[in-house]
C-alpha cells in the first residue's frame, strides 16, 4: 500500500506545529514545541531565533519518526509562518537582533510620521500593508533613528521563516505571501517596491529573493537532514503566511467566502482574484499565489478580552467552574446566557491592546459605554463577548465598502467551542455561520500548497470538499434585529472617541516623562 503523507509546518508566535496529513486531508500525526515571547520594555515583543529554529527541528524530527514507524511515504513538506517578523543578520547569516514580532510597538511614532507626511498612504496603496507598528517597514525606519550603527552592520533583513529556510537550505529566498506583509513589496509587480525601499533606507540586496508560494526548495543541509531523521531528499515547498493559509485550511477559497477566526486575537479574510486596497487604508491585501490575494483585517482583541475579564473581574471563576465541572471560560460564557442581546444597553469597545483593523490605532483603549446601576457583572460578560464580535463585523462591513460581497462565513478558532458565543456571531453578523472541522488550518493550508506544487491537485479549490463542516448556525431573527441598531452605535462611538484616545495617550506619555 502506498501511504502518501504530506507535512505542514507552522512557525507561529507562541509555538511551532508540524502536522502530517494524507492527501485527502486526514490528520495523521502532529507535534508542537512552544517558546517564550520576550518583552525588554512594554513596547518591545521579541523572540530568540535559535529557540524557534530548535522548535522547527524538534517538531520535524518527531513527525518524521512517527511517519517512519507508521510506514508512510513522505511526498513533501510545506512551510507557514506568522507575518511581519523582522530579523537582522550579518554577512555570515548570524543574527544581530532578536526576532521582532508583529506585536512589537516600538515604531509607533514612525507610523505617525508616515501618516503625517503623506508618503505612508502611497506606500500602502502599492504594498497592501496597513500603516501600523506591526509592519517591518516602520520597524526598519525605527532602526534608522534609534540604532543606526546596528542598522549599518546588518547584511540581510529577513523574517523568521526566511531565517529557517537559510539554515535549512543556505538560500535567501522569501515567498510572495510573507514578502507582501512587509510593507516593502509591490502587490502588482510581485517585487520589492522602490518607493518603500527608499522610505526604509535599504536596498534590494539586503532583502531575500521573492519567489512563488509553490516554489520547491531542495539541497537541504546534510547535517540538518541527519538531525531530523531525513534519510532521503524530499521536496520542501516554501509556502505562505499563516493568515492566508488559514483560508485554504478552512476551505474559504471561492469568491465571497469569508474566513473569520477568533483565538487570542481575531481576523476576517477572503480570497480575491486581483489585488484590492482600500482608499482609506483600513484593510490589508496579501499575496497567496501569483493570481490570488487575500483581503481582510486583523483585530488585536479576541479571546484576550475574555481572559482580561476573567482575571480582573472574576477571580473566583476558576473555583466556581470546578464546582460545576466546567472550564473557567465556559462558566463565564454560561453566566452571560441570562442577559438579553445587547446587554440591556451596555456596549464594550474591546481595544485593550489598541486596535488594528479597521482603525489601525495603537492608541485606542477599551471602553464600557452605557454603564448604569442596573448593570451587573453578567452584563459585562455579555458586552465583552458582543464587543469582540461587533469589531469583527465592522471589518466585514469595511470589506463590503470596497466591493467584496460576503456569501458565506466560515468561522474557526478557540471561540468555536462555545455554542453561545457562536450563536452570537450568527446573530450579530446576521448571516448563517459554518464551522469547519478544526485541523490546524495553517498547517493544512501549507500542505495544500505542497499538493499543488507537486501536481497532486490541479487547483486549490479541489480541497474544499475535504473540509468537513461540523455545525452551521442560522441567525435568530429577534436577536439579529436588536443587534442592527447596536452595530452602528458601536462603530460611531469608536470613531468619535478617536481624538480622545489621542489626547489620553498624550497625557499618559507626558505623565510618564516626569
Amino acid at each position: 500500500m502506498d501511504s502518501k503523507i504530506v507535512f505542514g509546518v507552522d512557525i507561529g508566535t507562541t509555538s511551532t506545529k508540524t502536522v502530517a496529513y494524507t492527501p485527502d486531508g486526514i490528520l495523521m500525526f502532529e507535534a508542537e514545541k512552544e517558546y517564550p515571547l520576550y518583552s525588554p520594555d512594554p513596547t518591545k515583543k521579541e523572540q530568540d531565533p535559535e529557540e524557534i529554529m530548535r522548535a522547527v527541528l524538534f517538531t520535524l524530527s518527531e513527525i518524521f519518526r512517527k511517519v517512519t514507524n507508521y510506514g508512510g511515504r513522505i511526498i513533501g513538506v510545506g512551510l507557514s509562518s506568522a507575518m511581519h517578523s523582522l530579523l537582522g543578520l550579518d554577512a555570515n547569516g548570524r543574527p544581530l537582533t532578536n526576532v521582532i514580532t508583529w506585536a512589537d510597538q516600538r515604531s509607533a511614532q514612525e507610523v505617525e510620521d508616515l501618516k503625517a507626511n503623506g508618503k505612508g498612504h502611497d506606500v500602502y496603496l502599492r504594498t497592501g500593508t496597513p500603516l501600523h507598528p506591526m509592519s517591518p517597514l516602520s520597524k526598519l525606519i525605527w532602526f534608522n533613528t534609534h540604532e543606526p550603527e546596528l542598522k549599518q552592520a546588518v547584511h540581510k533583513w529577513v523574517s523568521i521563516k526566511e531565517y529557517v529556510i537559510f539554515r535549512l537550505f543556505g538560500q535567501y529566498v522569501v515567498d510572495y505571501s510573507i514578502a507582501s506583509a512587509t510593507g516593502l513589496f509591490n502587490l502588482r509587480n510581485l517585487d520589492w517596491d522602490d518607493m518603500a525601499l527608499q522610505a526604509a533606507s535599504i536596498t534590494r540586496e539586503q532583502l531575500s529573493k521573492p519567489i512563488s508560494t509553490t516554489s520547491i526548495l531542495s539541497g537541504i543541509n546534510p547535517e540538518v537532514a541527519k538531525e531530523i531523521g531525513l534519510l532521503e531528499e524530499i521536496p520542501f515547498v516554501i509556502g505562505a503566511s499563516d493568515g492566508v493559509l488559514a483560508n485554504l485550511g478552512v476551505g474559504a477559497i471561492q469568491p465571497g467566502v469569508i474566513a473569520c477566526s477568533i483565538g487570542t486575537s481575531g481576523a476576517v479574510r477572503t480570497i480575491v482574484d486581483q489585488p484590492i486596497t482600500d482608499p482609506q487604508g483600513r484593510l490589508f491585501c496579501y499575496a497567496l499565489t501569483e493570481d490570488k490575494w487575500v483581503v481582510g483585517g486583523p483585530t488585536n482583541n479576541g479571546g484576550i478580552a475574555l481572559q482580561w475579564l476573567r482575571d480582573s473581574l472574576f477571580p473566583e471563576a476558576k473555583k466556581l467552574s470546578q464546582e460545576e465541572s466546567m472550564e473557567p471560560y465556559e462558566w463565564l460564557i454560561n453566566e452571560a446566557k441570562s442577559v438579553p442581546a445587547g446587554a440591556e444597553g451596555l456596549l464594550f469597545l474591546p481595544y485593550l491592546l489598541g486596535e488594528r483593523a479597521p482603525q489601525w490605532n495603537s492608541k485606542s483603549k477599551g471602553v464600557f459605554f452605557g454603564l448604569t446601576l442596573g448593570h451587573g457583572r453578567k452584563h459585562m460578560i455579555r458586552s465583552v463577548l458582543e464587543g469582540v464580535l461587533f469589531q469583527l463585523n465592522t471589518v466585514v462591513k469595511t470589506m463590503e465598502e470596497v466591493g467584496i460581497s460576503p456569501k458565506e462565513i466560515r468561522a474557526n478558532g478557540g471561540f468555536a467551542r462555545s455554542n453561545v458565543w457562536c450563536q452570537m456571531m450568527a446573530d450579530i453578523f446576521h448571516t448563517p455561520i459554518s464551522f469547519p472541522e478544526s485541523h490546524q488550518s495553517a498547517c493544512f493550508g501549507a500542505a495544500t500548497l505542497v499538493l499543488k506544487a507537486l501536481g497532486e491537485i490541479e487547483a486549490l479549490e479541489e480541497i474544499v470538499p475535504l473540509v468537513s463542516i461540523t455545525k452551521r448556525l442560522e441567525p435568530h431573527t429577534e436577536e439579529a434585529t436588536i443587534y442592527e441598531a447596536y452595530k452602528s452605535l458601536f462603530r460611531n462611538i469608536g470613531e468619535k472617541l478617536t481624538p480622545d484616545f489621542e489626547l489620553l495617550a498624550d497625557i499618559t506619555w507626558r505623565r510618564n516623562q516626569q
